[in-house]
């Protein structure tokens, strides 16, 4: 049986005859129509991300098998959140809240690619990339409700495969997703006016020590980098170069005698 696979990446849901995939088709003599159709059928819980796409085509009787990947479990659980980036500091700042059914929901749509024997250890997997890039589930950290998982909690829902929520649960996530970030906000303000009177208390200190006491006040690093660019840029001296002596010739040996 001769086959010929043609891989492409389409918009979940929304594969059309255009290329990349219609004049890849084309000539292999299968119906495009049809093969659109089953494409977007495949990828309608991917909307809004790209879904690589491998179709398979028996050259001898035009027939056609589909296989769907899965983009990472990271832009998935981005995607549930509505969120563009996971947290620069996981551990502190939580950026948005997920129902244990959008956890298995998720686990679902990767189950091929997790290492979890069971339904239960694939939605502790996917709790556990939650974890790290501050995404709260159940109101909870992730690690958390992994325990919760652990001694019976959501076990209904994780046996029937429940993933859908109501109006009113997504309502109530999207304004806890609003007062996480006005938490969060306010905490970075918070940090930032520790940090600019730090900044104030050590003037004329060296760099590196007013970086370590940051770093002791639990300033978050990124703020650390915005506030104290790196190193603080010493004086330059002549030539352009920073640390040369004042007046020595641009190539100049430190120490080095002039030469009469």
């Amino acid at each position: 049986m001769a086959t010929e696979t043609v891989n492409v990446q389409v918009e979940g849901g929304k594969a059309t005859a255009a290329p990349p995939l219609g004049p890849a088709l084309g000539p292999l003599g299968v119906n495009i129509g049809q093969v659109i159709s089953e494409i977007n059928k495949k990828t309608a819980d991917f909307k809004g991300m790209k879904v690589p796409v491998a179709v398979t085509v028996d050259k001898s009787d035009k027939s056609f098998t589909i296989s769907i990947g899965t983009p990472p479990s990271s832009q998935l659980i981005k995607k549930e959140a509505g969120i563009e980036k996971g947290a620069a500091n996981p551990l502190l700042d939580k950026l948005a809240d997920l129902k244990i059914e959008q956890i298995i929901k998720i686990s679902k749509m990767k189950q091929d690619s997790l290492l979890g024997k069971d339904n239960f250890a694939k939605v502790k997997e996917i709790c556990g990339t939650c974890d790290s890039m501050g995404i709260l589930v159940e109101g909870k950290q992730a690690r958390e409700t992994i325990k919760d998982i652990n001694n019976g909690m959501y076990k209904d829902k994780i046996l029937a495969g429940k993933s859908e929520l109501s109006a009113e649960e997504l309502k109530a996530l999207e304004q806890e997703k609003i007062r996480l970030a006005e938490e969060l906000e306010h905490r970075r303000k918070e940090f930032e006016n520790r940090a600019k009177a730090i900044i104030k208390e050590m003037e004329g200190k060296p760099a590196s020590q007013i970086k370590s006491k940051m770093r002791e006040e639990k300033i978050p690093d990124q703020l650390i980098k915005e506030l104290l660019p790196a190193e603080e840029k010493a004086a330059p001296g002549a030539g352009g170069k920073p640390g040369a002596p004042a007046g020595a010739k641009p190539g100049a040996k430190a120490g080095a005698p002039a030469k009469k």
